[in-house]
């Protein structure tokens, strides 16, 4: 079967433009098992990058330098550093290379950032062991044991050790709020909510998969979270209250990323079944599908093993392009309002896919423990497009639908058209 129907092909879709690449260093002794790079993030400010190279090393660079590199040196960048390491004049406000050492198989990475005046969600205690202060910036491992392991991203030292779950932590989110509340998602079918300004304590276990999680999103407000699992699972979690707001049915497979847009009025899905959904999570109501196989697979055929699942999706900073891994070897950007891919680039063995802070660089992590880089599709945003941003950023569904404006605008600002 082919990925595009033939008059899509015939048009020659761009190719995304390759920024860069780090390989992970690699000896004649390493186990094929381990080695993959299951999450690649950057920081809020877009002052660091992270990844797992496999085998228990996570690699913090500083993205800004990194860049530079691939500029000066051409895109290939292996296992030398790209900016002075920990005890090489490094200060704590200016980022240099940290090589971390989890103890253990890597499965997730998040980064989390502080604002001081968010005050922590316990009650009556007078003493804590971190203070943390406006400059903190700390990166979350979730690790095969269970276990979590919080840094300071700064210094590289080990700040806390969060045991509670017992399987794979397959996923972290901190709260864009800057609340640093952390939320992990487990193969042993439960969501945990961490307060780290409560020296890591765990607030609340969220229970109803029925199955393994595979990965958990904030909605940009930190009010709602998305959790998707094996078994087609899709939930929307009230993060005031810790209860479910509703599930969303549509995929036909295991459900493996999801994201939400800027403006929190979509949220995108990526499953095995060969599709990457894009919902309004106001009202559960599917808006776009972008498949990677046609024709679409019959349900019993997306349901099963086929060499299009879907491994990962995220949105980019504009609110208005997708991109989406498969294993058919391809990365593919998407914009919302168009059905086929804008640009694409090919990838093998790709397992997980982030935007860059500013959108402008799409980063993708595959088997071997390395990443590669892809400038993202350039387009200058409408006035309209902006306006609808603004507008759902504080505004739901049933708000909007509400305003006394002309049925095409109310379609337009709820990207029904």
């Amino acid at each position: 079967m082919a990925s595009f129907p033939p008059s899509v092909n015939e048009k020659l879709i761009a190719r995304s433009r390759t920024v860069g690449e780090l390989l992970a260093p690699t000896s004649p002794f390493d186990k094929k098992c381990g080695r993959e790079n299951w999450t690649v993030a950057f920081a809020p400010d877009g002052s660091y990058l992270a990844w797992s190279q496999g085998h228990r090393i996570v690699k913090l660079v500083p993205w800004a330098q990194c860049l530079s590199n691939f500029l000066l040196h051409g895109t290939k960048n292996g296992s030398p550093g790209v900016g002075p390491r920990q005890g090489e004049g490094a200060q704590r406000n200016k980022p240099c290379e940290h090589v971390l050492d989890c103890g253990d198989i890597v499965w997730s990475l998040a980064f989390g950032s502080s604002v001081p005046d968010k005050q922590s969600r316990c009650v009556n205690v007078e003493w804590h062991r971190f203070k943390f202060g406006q400059d903190q910036l700390l990166l979350a491992t979730g690790l095969s044991n269970g276990r979590i392991k919080i840094w300071d991203v700064y210094t590289g030292k080990l700040l806390l050790n969060l045991m509670d779950h017992t399987e794979v932590v397959r996923d972290l989110t901190f709260a864009p709020d800057g609340s640093l509340i952390l939320v992990s998602a487990s193969r042993d079918k439960t969501l945990r909510v961490w307060d780290l300004k409560d020296d890591g304590n765990m607030m609340k276990v969220l229970r109803g998969h029925p199955n393994w999680v595979y990965g958990c999103a904030f909605s940009p407000d930190s009010s709602i979270l998305c959790s998707v699992g094996a078994s087609k699972a899709v939930f929307l979690w009230d993060m005031d209250k810790y209860s479910m707001l509703r599930k969303l049915e549509g995929h036909h497979n295991d459900v493996v990323a999801c994201e939400f847009s800027p403006d929190g009025a979509l949220l995108a899905t990526a499953s095995y079944d060969t599709r990457v959904y894009v919902w309004d999570p106001h009202i559960g109501v599917i808006l776009r599908e972008f498949g990677h196989l046609f024709p679409p697979p019959t349900p019993i055929f997306a349901g099963g093993a086929n060499d299009r699942w879907v491994r990962s999706v995220c949105f980019s900073h504009d609110g208005l392009h997708v991109a989406s891994l498969a294993d058919d070897k391809m990365v593919r950007f998407w914009r919302i309002d168009e059905e086929y891919p804008v640009q694409v680039a090919p990838l093998n063995n790709g397992l997980c896919c982030t935007f860059s802070t500013d959108g402008s660089v799409l980063a993708a992590g595959t088997q071997d423990g390395s990443v590669y880089f892809w400038a993202s599709p350039r387009q200058v945003c409408s006035l309209q497009h902006l306006c609808r941003l603004a507008i759902r950023r504080v505004m739901p569904t049933s708000l909007v639908k509400n305003l006394p404006l002309p049925c095409k605008v109310l379609e337009f600002l709820c990207y029904q058209i």
